[in-house]
């Protein structure tokens, strides 16, 4: 990276001294609990889990065949009165029992003609889920590093306020000695206590800020708000970014992209399903059969059979009220709007990409610009200071170089800050938000 950060500022203000807590965190480590914790992270992990297993479930019905097992055994208890043709006299049985005992295997096996095709469309949701969830991995990492840089603004700015406040922490000590003394009149002296408190409630609603800030970033990090930390205190610009290797890699990286193309080829698929639909379906079938069947009245005493049959048959559809026709209809429109959506998609991210990199050139010609007048705004306030204290100068003339110099300092750090925020966005939006923090590595696992 580029060695351009706020050190200028760290020589003048030394450190910040904000931290409640001694423990370091770096926006490595900040990304690397945010990916562990975050819970919209896991619940989009578990969702591909769902829509993995939606696929293998497709895969069994559609490739596997259906074997049912069945076991019957019944009993029976009746009176019995029977003629025969070749005895007039009716023969009663009392009590007579019959037995039946069943056992049967049936296999059925269906093939479509579809369902490589339907097997393709479940495949393609599945990467749809992937990357929806890394999608979310990518703006969790982005969210993270711009809630970061901002509390380092944030830190950032309470050094500025701090030394303002020191400043008129100096006038008004000035003021008040030449009061004393009777070398200047007592409006001065209230005016610089005036300053001094106006100075001082701002420092105080800088503290507030900076613990928002706090917890915004914790949030982030699925941490506890309360959570405390020291963070570092500059902000690095990265190398430069080029307009067309940003364009080159969101046409071929960015994740939202990639969903929109995966939808339009789900919906080709749905379209070509429904064509081959139109084809015979083989259907074939076999069982295994053991039946075991005892009486004691009739003819049959017992009968008993055993062994294997099977079959199978061939269907295609004659006509079903032109229902096919209007789905293959719908169908064809639905991948036509897909389409478009990719297009438009495509044309948006392209627009996104030059205003974010329109206003990152920009922010970087102002850095230069914001360099110089902070430069000079402090050797206006250094100047304006001594002039006041020989009494050679009035308050006013002090306070607008004091106010010129706060306006310079916060006006340069948010300048960085803004490149920063920017180097972010157009890293998300080119699909390499990873490549600026080293986690290119970071794999989508669900828990056990």
């Amino acid at each position: 990276m580029k060695n351009l950060s706020l050190l200028l500022f760290l020589s003048i203000f030394g450190t910040s001294v904000y931290a409640q807590s001694n423990e370091s965190l770096d926006l490595e480590k900040a990304i690397q609990l945010g990916l562990e914790n975050n819970l919209q992270i896991k619940m989009a992990v578990e969702t591909v889990t769902l829509r993995e297993g939606d696929e293998k479930i497709g895969s069994g019905d559609l490739f596997m065949p259906r074997v049912d097992a069945t076991y019957l055994r019944s009993f029976s208890k009746e009176d019995v009165e029977q003629k025969f043709l070749n005895d007039p006299e009716p023969r009663m049985i009392n009590d007579a029992r019959s037995r039946n005992e069943n056992f049967s295997v049936a296999a059925i096996y269906g093939f479509r003609p579809e369902s490589f095709v339907i097997m393709k469309r479940l495949g393609q949701l599945t990467e749809i889920s992937e990357l929806e969830t890394k999608v979310v991995v990518e703006n969790t990492v982005a969210g993270i590093s711009s809630a970061y840089y901002r509390l380092v603004l944030e830190l950032q700015r309470y050094e500025v306020l701090k030394t303002t406040l020191e400043l008129s922490q100096s006038r008004l000590d000035i003021a008040k000695a030449q009061y004393e003394l009777g070398g200047a009149g007592k409006r001065d002296f209230l005016t610089a206590q005036v300053d001094y408190n106006s100075d001082l409630t701002m420092l105080l609603t800088q503290d507030q800020v900076i613990q928002n800030a706090r917890v915004n970033l914790n949030e982030l990090m699925a941490l506890d708000p309360g959570s405390s930390f020291t963070v570092k205190d500059t902000i690095l610009i990265g190398d430069p970014l080029y307009l067309m290797d940003l364009e080159e890699n969101a046409f071929t990286d960015n994740k939202d992209l990639l969903i929109a193309q995966r939808a339009e080829n789900v919906a080709f698929l749905q379209m070509k399903e429904l064509r081959i639909s139109r084809l015979p379906v083989l259907n074939l079938n076999g069982n295994y059969v053991n039946n075991t069947s005892n009486s004691d009245a009739g003819f049959l005493i017992q009968n008993q059979r055993q062994g294997f049959n099977g079959g199978g048959n061939i269907t295609i559809n004659l006509f079903n009220g032109l229902t096919l026709n209007r789905r293959i209809q719908n169908a064809r429109v639905q991948e036509k709007i897909q389409s478009y959506a990719t297009d438009q998609l495509g044309i948006q991210l392209k627009s996104d990409i030059h205003r974010s990199y329109n206003t990152y050139l920009t922010n970087k010609n102002l850095l230069e610009v914001e360099k110089k007048n902070y430069e000079t705004a402090k050797e206006s306030t250094d100047i304006a200071l001594e002039r006041f204290r020989l009494g050679i100068s009035s308050y006013l003339e002090f306070r607008d170089a004091q106010v010129n110099l706060l306006t310079a300092q916060n006006r340069l750090i948010t300048s960085i800050f803004n490149i920063k925020e920017q180097e972010i966005e157009l890293r998300r939006l080119s699909g390499k938000i990873f490549f600026e923090n080293s986690l290119e590595s970071f794999e989508l696992t669900s828990e056990d």
